[in-house]
């Protein structure tokens, strides 16, 4: 084993420091030195190591090595923590706007697999049959066994028109299930549909696709054409939806959480991630019954906003538990154009629940097994909860 002196340690030591440092955007703390040291000196064995016997030393470079050793230390934390190379960074900033090229799926690493978390509606993935909670084993012919997210990303990516084959496993199946599904530009709409979906009792429908900078904005429009056609209550639909931005699953759920409620909070290490997001939202759409329908493809952004409506009782959660990703990922810009993408905190519903791993479960729980052929099943059961809410008043009931 090779050792590496005291000076060459502090030397690693004062770069890391630096570089931690360099782009101040971001408060860090102190790096510990002494109880780092040993940890430190094991490192640098490696580094040496690699550098001297590695058999095409060619190939490797100090920003190789060094992004591949912050990758591996980010990726060790969570599934959701990970390192994002400087082409990564910017194809983030880019999915935030609503387009990129794909397949149109939303994944993480969920319990040690691949997982699909929703299918995007209108999307080639979508259209293939891919469903929320498939485990992605195989793209192409390699294994996703070790595969890392941002590396999935990539290979499921790429020129539209071209083919990728996966192979998934889906629970109640036996085996692999095979696809192959053709690359397209994936342009998201923040909002699909938005009608009267039944005439009589002026039920109103939304179908919320992603949580994007406009989507608030978005919802505005929605709720005053459908206000404006004479809704009287209305149906949220969050099935599939991955999530998005935080800001704007606040400015969602304000729509309808009376104004100076907690829409949601974040607890982290530090008192400056900890968090309490109240509503600044009107009464303008606070006096109807409202639903909204949840399935394990809702997640993150879909989770905050479900949680307060059902803390808060202003209408009723319908569908199967969702996905349970409660954790919030502080994209941190690095000096090189690269970032690191870091959990610092987990989200809490009002009532101080934790989203993360189990979800929001609903009031009126539709399991697979009850929808049988008709993927709107919990659709038209709203429809009907809707109708005896208004007959039984329910809503007044609750909000008290």
């Amino acid at each position: 084993m090779r050792k590496v002196g005291f000076l060459a340690l502090y030397v690693v030591l004062i770069l890391i420091a630096g570089m931690a440092l360099s782009s101040g955007v971001y408060k860090r703390a102190a790096l510990p030195e002494k109880n780092y040291e040993k940890e430190l000196e094991v490192f640098l064995d490696a580094l040496s190591i690699v550098k001297s016997d590695y058999v095409d030393p060619q190939s490797i470079g100090p920003k190789k090595l060094i992004h591949g050793a912050i990758s591996g230390m980010i990726s060790s934390l969570d599934p959701y923590s990970e390192f994002l190379e400087p082409d990564e960074f910017k194809d983030i900033k880019i999915e935030t706007k609503g387009e990129f090229g794909g397949i149109g799926v939303e994944i993480a690493v969920k319990d040690g697999f691949l997982t699909v978390i929703a299918p995007i509606d209108g999307t080639p993935a979508f259209k293939a049959g891919i469903l929320a909670g498939d485990k992605i084993m195989k793209i192409g012919a390699k294994s996703t066994k070790k595969t890392s997210l941002q590396d999935a990303v990539k290979s499921l990516r790429g020129r539209p028109g071209t083919p990728v084959e996966i192979s998934v496993l889906r629970k109640d199946d036996k085996g692999f299930l095979d696809f192959t599904i053709t690359r397209a530009i994936i342009k998201v709409e923040s909002i699909k549909d938005i009608k009267i979906i039944d005439e009589d009792y002026k039920i109103g429908y939304v179908k919320l696709v992603e949580f994007q900078e406009r989507t608030p904005v978005d919802l505005e429009a929605a709720l005053k054409k459908l206000k404006s056609e004479g809704m009287k209550a209305l149906i949220l639909d969050l099935r599939n939806n991955p999530g998005g931005l935080l800001e704007v699953a606040v400015g969602v759920a304000e729509k309808f959480i009376p104004k100076g409620k907690v829409i949601v909070s974040t607890k982290g290490n530090e008192p400056s991630q900890n968090t309490v997001f109240k509503s600044e939202g009107s009464d303008e759409y606070l006096n109807f019954p409202m639903i909204v329908l949840v399935n394990k493809g809702a997640a993150s952004a879909s989770e905050i906003v479900a949680g307060a409506i059902q803390a808060h009782k202003r209408g009723l959660i319908i569908g199967v538990n969702t996905f349970g990703k409660g954790s919030v990922q502080t994209v941190i810009p690095m000096s090189d154009g690269s970032a690191i993408r870091l959990t610092t905190a987990r989200y809490y519903t009002p009532d101080n629940k934790s989203i993360n791993q189990d979800g929001i479960t609903p009031d009126i729980q539709i399991e697979r097994e009850e929808l049988k052929d008709s993927y709107d099943t919990q659709l038209y059961r709203s429809i009907d909860l809707l109708k005896a809410m208004k007959v039984l008043k329910f809503y007044e009931e609750t909000k008290t």
